[in-house]
Protein backbone atom coordinates (compact mmCIF):
# COMPACT_ATOMS: atom_id res chain seq x y z
CA UNK A 1 0.00 0.00 0.00
CA UNK A 2 1.35 3.71 -0.79
CA UNK A 3 1.70 6.54 1.80
CA UNK A 4 -0.02 9.99 1.40
CA UNK A 5 1.53 13.21 2.68
CA UNK A 6 -1.47 15.03 4.70
CA UNK A 7 -2.34 17.67 5.92
CA UNK A 8 -4.23 18.35 9.15
CA UNK A 9 -7.07 20.86 9.17
CA UNK A 10 -8.40 21.84 12.65
CA UNK A 11 -6.46 22.39 15.77
CA UNK A 12 -9.15 21.50 18.13
CA UNK A 13 -8.69 18.11 20.93
CA UNK A 14 -10.15 15.84 18.73
CA UNK A 15 -7.67 17.39 15.67
CA UNK A 16 -4.67 16.57 17.85
CA UNK A 17 -5.83 13.65 19.95
CA UNK A 18 -8.04 11.39 16.86
CA UNK A 19 -6.51 12.92 12.93
CA UNK A 20 -3.32 13.92 14.53
CA UNK A 21 -2.05 11.44 16.38
CA UNK A 22 -3.44 8.76 14.04
CA UNK A 23 -2.02 10.40 11.23
CA UNK A 24 1.51 10.18 12.71
CA UNK A 25 1.04 6.68 14.13
CA UNK A 26 0.06 5.61 10.60
CA UNK A 27 2.49 3.54 8.75
CA UNK A 28 0.25 4.59 5.55
CA UNK A 29 0.38 8.38 6.26
CA UNK A 30 2.59 11.46 7.00
CA UNK A 31 1.87 13.99 8.14
CA UNK A 32 3.32 17.21 6.49
CA UNK A 33 1.95 20.10 8.46
CA UNK A 34 -1.40 21.65 10.40
CA UNK A 35 -3.70 24.66 9.21
CA UNK A 36 -5.81 26.10 11.43
CA UNK A 37 -7.95 29.00 11.72
CA UNK A 38 -5.88 30.32 14.35
CA UNK A 39 -1.83 30.46 13.45
CA UNK A 40 -0.95 30.53 17.45
CA UNK A 41 -2.75 27.45 18.14
CA UNK A 42 -2.31 25.63 14.50
CA UNK A 43 1.71 26.37 16.02
CA UNK A 44 1.16 24.82 18.98
CA UNK A 45 -0.78 21.38 17.61
CA UNK A 46 2.45 21.17 15.00
CA UNK A 47 4.73 21.62 17.77
CA UNK A 48 3.47 18.37 19.39
CA UNK A 49 3.11 16.00 16.10
CA UNK A 50 6.60 17.40 15.11
CA UNK A 51 4.94 19.05 12.21
CA UNK A 52 5.07 22.60 9.85
CA UNK A 53 2.16 24.71 11.08
CA UNK A 54 1.36 26.97 7.78
CA UNK A 55 -0.29 30.13 7.84
CA UNK A 56 -1.40 29.82 4.35
CA UNK A 57 -3.75 26.94 3.53
CA UNK A 58 -3.15 26.96 -0.09
CA UNK A 59 -0.05 26.76 0.20
CA UNK A 60 -0.59 23.69 2.02
CA UNK A 61 -2.50 21.80 -0.23
CA UNK A 62 -0.04 22.68 -2.74
CA UNK A 63 2.54 20.59 -0.91
CA UNK A 64 0.18 17.14 0.71
CA UNK A 65 -1.83 14.61 -1.36
CA UNK A 66 -4.87 14.61 1.24
CA UNK A 67 -6.21 16.45 4.15
CA UNK A 68 -7.48 15.51 7.03
CA UNK A 69 -10.44 18.12 8.50
CA UNK A 70 -11.31 18.32 11.84
CA UNK A 71 -13.44 21.50 12.28
CA UNK A 72 -17.00 22.14 13.26
CA UNK A 73 -19.15 20.80 10.28
CA UNK A 74 -20.27 24.84 9.64
CA UNK A 75 -17.16 25.14 7.94
CA UNK A 76 -15.97 21.52 7.26
CA UNK A 77 -18.25 22.13 3.87
CA UNK A 78 -16.65 24.71 2.42
CA UNK A 79 -12.89 23.69 3.40
CA UNK A 80 -13.35 20.51 2.13
CA UNK A 81 -14.59 21.69 -1.60
CA UNK A 82 -11.44 23.81 -1.55
CA UNK A 83 -8.94 20.82 -1.23
CA UNK A 84 -10.90 18.95 -3.30
CA UNK A 85 -10.41 21.43 -6.42
CA UNK A 86 -7.14 21.41 -5.30
CA UNK A 87 -7.22 17.73 -6.05
CA UNK A 88 -6.53 16.27 -2.50
CA UNK A 89 -8.05 13.10 -1.25
CA UNK A 90 -10.31 14.09 1.59
CA UNK A 91 -10.67 12.33 5.36
CA UNK A 92 -13.49 14.14 6.75
CA UNK A 93 -15.10 14.13 10.15
CA UNK A 94 -18.81 13.76 10.68
CA UNK A 95 -21.27 15.66 9.95
CA UNK A 96 -19.78 16.43 6.62
CA UNK A 97 -22.11 19.90 7.00
CA UNK A 98 -24.80 21.43 8.56
CA UNK A 99 -26.97 21.21 5.57
CA UNK A 100 -27.78 19.27 2.62
CA UNK A 101 -26.75 21.73 0.25
CA UNK A 102 -23.22 22.34 1.80
CA UNK A 103 -23.01 18.36 1.51
CA UNK A 104 -24.18 18.23 -2.06
CA UNK A 105 -21.32 20.68 -2.59
CA UNK A 106 -18.36 18.42 -0.99
CA UNK A 107 -20.13 15.86 -3.32
CA UNK A 108 -19.89 17.27 -6.44
CA UNK A 109 -16.41 19.13 -5.99
CA UNK A 110 -15.13 15.31 -4.88
CA UNK A 111 -16.98 13.47 -8.33
CA UNK A 112 -15.53 16.92 -10.37
CA UNK A 113 -12.12 16.42 -9.32
CA UNK A 114 -11.88 12.52 -8.62
CA UNK A 115 -10.64 12.27 -5.50
CA UNK A 116 -11.58 9.56 -2.75
CA UNK A 117 -12.87 10.23 0.11
CA UNK A 118 -14.05 8.92 3.54
CA UNK A 119 -15.74 10.14 6.63
CA UNK A 120 -14.64 9.60 9.47
CA UNK A 121 -17.52 7.69 11.99
CA UNK A 122 -15.88 5.91 14.47
CA UNK A 123 -17.28 2.95 14.92
CA UNK A 124 -17.87 2.27 11.60
CA UNK A 125 -13.64 1.68 11.28
CA UNK A 126 -13.54 -0.56 14.71
CA UNK A 127 -12.50 -3.94 13.17
CA UNK A 128 -14.76 -5.75 15.20
CA UNK A 129 -17.88 -3.59 14.68
CA UNK A 130 -17.41 -3.18 10.69
CA UNK A 131 -16.92 -7.48 11.06
CA UNK A 132 -20.13 -7.68 12.75
CA UNK A 133 -21.87 -4.99 10.16
CA UNK A 134 -21.31 -7.36 7.24
CA UNK A 135 -22.90 -10.41 8.87
CA UNK A 136 -26.24 -9.14 9.65
CA UNK A 137 -26.52 -7.24 6.65
CA UNK A 138 -26.23 -10.28 4.76
CA UNK A 139 -28.81 -12.24 6.84
CA UNK A 140 -31.13 -9.86 6.42
CA UNK A 141 -33.96 -8.61 6.30
CA UNK A 142 -34.63 -7.16 9.50
CA UNK A 143 -37.75 -6.36 10.69
CA UNK A 144 -37.09 -3.68 12.79
CA UNK A 145 -34.12 -2.04 14.52
CA UNK A 146 -33.94 -0.15 17.79
CA UNK A 147 -30.22 2.05 18.47
CA UNK A 148 -30.05 4.12 21.86
CA UNK A 149 -27.02 6.43 21.99
CA UNK A 150 -27.16 8.12 25.28
CA UNK A 151 -23.93 10.61 26.22
CA UNK A 152 -23.45 13.15 28.72
CA UNK A 153 -20.36 15.01 27.45
CA UNK A 154 -21.72 17.49 30.44
CA UNK A 155 -18.89 16.06 33.11
CA UNK A 156 -16.24 17.46 34.63
CA UNK A 157 -13.29 16.62 32.49
CA UNK A 158 -15.32 15.45 29.43
CA UNK A 159 -13.38 17.56 26.92
CA UNK A 160 -16.67 18.10 24.34
CA UNK A 161 -18.58 20.03 27.01
CA UNK A 162 -16.97 23.20 25.77
CA UNK A 163 -17.61 22.46 22.07
CA UNK A 164 -19.75 25.67 20.84
CA UNK A 165 -21.82 23.78 17.47
CA UNK A 166 -22.57 20.77 20.23
CA UNK A 167 -23.97 22.91 22.69
CA UNK A 168 -26.32 24.64 19.96
CA UNK A 169 -27.04 21.41 18.41
CA UNK A 170 -27.24 18.82 20.53
CA UNK A 171 -27.47 15.23 20.25
CA UNK A 172 -28.55 15.01 17.01
CA UNK A 173 -26.16 16.30 14.99
CA UNK A 174 -23.44 14.81 16.93
CA UNK A 175 -23.93 11.19 17.96
CA UNK A 176 -26.81 11.26 15.48
CA UNK A 177 -24.51 10.51 12.05
CA UNK A 178 -22.63 7.37 14.29
CA UNK A 179 -26.31 6.54 14.18
CA UNK A 180 -27.20 6.46 11.26
CA UNK A 181 -24.03 4.90 9.72
CA UNK A 182 -24.93 1.92 12.23
CA UNK A 183 -28.54 1.73 10.66
CA UNK A 184 -28.16 2.76 7.30
CA UNK A 185 -25.58 -0.66 6.09
CA UNK A 186 -27.95 -2.92 7.71
CA UNK A 187 -31.78 -1.65 7.52
CA UNK A 188 -31.41 0.00 3.96
CA UNK A 189 -31.92 4.37 2.99
CA UNK A 190 -34.25 5.98 4.97
CA UNK A 191 -37.56 7.01 3.25
CA UNK A 192 -39.71 8.81 5.91
CA UNK A 193 -39.14 9.85 9.07
CA UNK A 194 -40.59 11.43 12.43
CA UNK A 195 -38.99 12.84 15.61
CA UNK A 196 -39.66 14.17 19.04
CA UNK A 197 -37.98 16.02 21.91
CA UNK A 198 -37.37 14.27 24.97
CA UNK A 199 -37.67 16.05 28.50
CA UNK A 200 -37.22 20.06 28.66
CA UNK A 201 -34.08 20.91 29.09
CA UNK A 202 -32.16 18.21 27.74
CA UNK A 203 -31.59 17.77 24.19
CA UNK A 204 -32.78 14.48 23.66
CA UNK A 205 -34.45 13.60 20.51
CA UNK A 206 -36.28 10.35 19.41
CA UNK A 207 -36.17 9.53 15.96
CA UNK A 208 -38.66 6.99 13.94
CA UNK A 209 -37.19 5.76 10.90
CA UNK A 210 -38.71 3.81 7.69
CA UNK A 211 -36.29 2.17 5.69
CA UNK A 212 -36.86 1.61 2.10
CA UNK A 213 -37.76 0.67 -0.65
CA UNK A 214 -34.50 0.73 -1.78
CA UNK A 215 -33.14 3.72 -3.88
CA UNK A 216 -30.87 1.75 -6.29
CA UNK A 217 -28.02 1.95 -3.85
CA UNK A 218 -25.45 -0.82 -4.16
CA UNK A 219 -25.26 -0.76 0.14
CA UNK A 220 -26.26 -3.63 1.24
CA UNK A 221 -29.60 -3.80 2.59
CA UNK A 222 -32.86 -5.14 2.40
CA UNK A 223 -35.00 -5.67 -0.82
CA UNK A 224 -36.41 -3.29 -2.60
CA UNK A 225 -40.62 -4.86 -1.50
CA UNK A 226 -39.21 -4.68 1.94
CA UNK A 227 -40.09 -1.98 4.17
CA UNK A 228 -37.70 -1.58 8.60
CA UNK A 229 -38.56 0.49 10.92
CA UNK A 230 -36.10 1.67 13.55
CA UNK A 231 -36.22 4.13 16.87
CA UNK A 232 -33.29 6.17 17.43
CA UNK A 233 -33.25 8.00 20.58
CA UNK A 234 -29.96 10.41 21.24
CA UNK A 235 -28.98 12.27 23.91
CA UNK A 236 -25.81 14.42 25.48
CA UNK A 237 -27.09 15.47 28.43
CA UNK A 238 -28.34 11.60 30.12
CA UNK A 239 -28.17 11.42 33.29
CA UNK A 240 -24.51 9.80 34.28
CA UNK A 241 -25.66 6.84 35.73
CA UNK A 242 -27.91 6.76 32.43
CA UNK A 243 -25.62 6.62 29.45
CA UNK A 244 -25.12 3.93 27.26
CA UNK A 245 -25.55 2.07 23.92
CA UNK A 246 -26.86 -0.39 22.46
CA UNK A 247 -28.18 -1.42 18.73
CA UNK A 248 -30.71 -4.02 18.43
CA UNK A 249 -32.26 -5.54 15.62
CA UNK A 250 -35.09 -8.12 15.11
CA UNK A 251 -36.21 -10.38 12.52
CA UNK A 252 -37.20 -13.73 10.77
CA UNK A 253 -33.22 -15.50 12.82
CA UNK A 254 -34.65 -13.42 16.03
CA UNK A 255 -32.57 -10.75 18.32
CA UNK A 256 -29.07 -9.91 17.79
CA UNK A 257 -27.31 -7.05 19.82
CA UNK A 258 -24.56 -5.32 18.37
CA UNK A 259 -21.18 -5.70 20.61
CA UNK A 260 -19.96 -2.59 22.75
CA UNK A 261 -16.34 -2.59 24.04
CA UNK A 262 -14.27 -0.34 25.04
CA UNK A 263 -11.93 0.84 22.46
CA UNK A 264 -9.62 3.67 21.59
CA UNK A 265 -10.55 6.47 18.78
CA UNK A 266 -7.08 6.78 17.64
CA UNK A 267 -7.10 2.66 16.37
CA UNK A 268 -10.19 3.14 14.59
CA UNK A 269 -8.75 6.44 12.60
CA UNK A 270 -5.53 4.23 11.76
CA UNK A 271 -8.52 2.18 10.03
CA UNK A 272 -9.38 4.95 8.38
CA UNK A 273 -6.35 6.06 7.01
CA UNK A 274 -5.74 2.71 5.32
CA UNK A 275 -8.79 2.86 3.80
CA UNK A 276 -8.28 5.98 2.34
CA UNK A 277 -5.03 5.36 1.21
CA UNK A 278 -6.18 2.04 -0.35
CA UNK A 279 -9.22 3.30 -2.30
CA UNK A 280 -7.07 6.16 -3.52
CA UNK A 281 -3.92 3.77 -4.58
CA UNK A 282 -6.48 1.94 -5.89
CA UNK A 283 -7.87 4.32 -8.41
CA UNK A 284 -10.87 3.63 -6.90
CA UNK A 285 -13.33 6.68 -5.31
CA UNK A 286 -16.18 4.41 -3.92
CA UNK A 287 -15.95 4.05 -0.43
CA UNK A 288 -19.07 2.53 2.15
CA UNK A 289 -18.57 5.48 3.99
CA UNK A 290 -17.38 7.66 1.60
CA UNK A 291 -18.81 11.49 0.72
CA UNK A 292 -22.22 10.16 -1.11
CA UNK A 293 -22.86 8.13 2.48
CA UNK A 294 -21.83 11.68 4.46
CA UNK A 295 -24.48 13.51 2.27
CA UNK A 296 -27.62 10.44 2.32
CA UNK A 297 -26.62 11.10 6.53
CA UNK A 298 -26.73 14.88 6.15
CA UNK A 299 -30.03 14.23 4.32
CA UNK A 300 -31.24 12.52 7.03
CA UNK A 301 -30.30 14.56 10.00
CA UNK A 302 -31.60 17.80 8.19
CA UNK A 303 -35.17 16.11 7.52
CA UNK A 304 -35.41 15.25 11.46
CA UNK A 305 -34.59 19.27 12.44
CA UNK A 306 -37.25 20.15 10.26
CA UNK A 307 -39.75 17.45 11.74
CA UNK A 308 -38.55 18.71 15.37
CA UNK A 309 -39.63 21.87 14.39
CA UNK A 310 -43.48 20.40 14.18
CA UNK A 311 -45.96 20.05 17.17
CA UNK A 312 -46.85 16.69 18.03
CA UNK A 313 -50.61 14.98 18.57
CA UNK A 314 -52.23 16.49 21.65
CA UNK A 315 -53.75 13.55 24.16
CA UNK A 316 -56.95 14.92 25.86
CA UNK A 317 -57.77 13.29 28.74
Amino acid sequence: MTTLRFGLIGTGHWALQAHGRGLVASPHSELVGVWGRSPARAAEVAGQLGARAYEDLDRMLAEVDAVALAVPPDVQAELAVRAARAGRHLLMDKPMSFTAEGARQVVEAVDEAGVASVVFFTARFRTDVEAWTNEVAAKGPWHSGHLEFYANIYQAGNPYGASNWRRERGALWDVGPHALAALLPVLGPVSALSARRGPTGSDTVHLLLDHGPSRGSEAAGPPADVVSTSVVSLSLTMPAAATGNQFVLRGDRGTVTRPETAFEAVDAYLNAVAQLVGTAGAGSRSHPCDAHFGLQVVEVLAAAEVALGKPGTQVRH
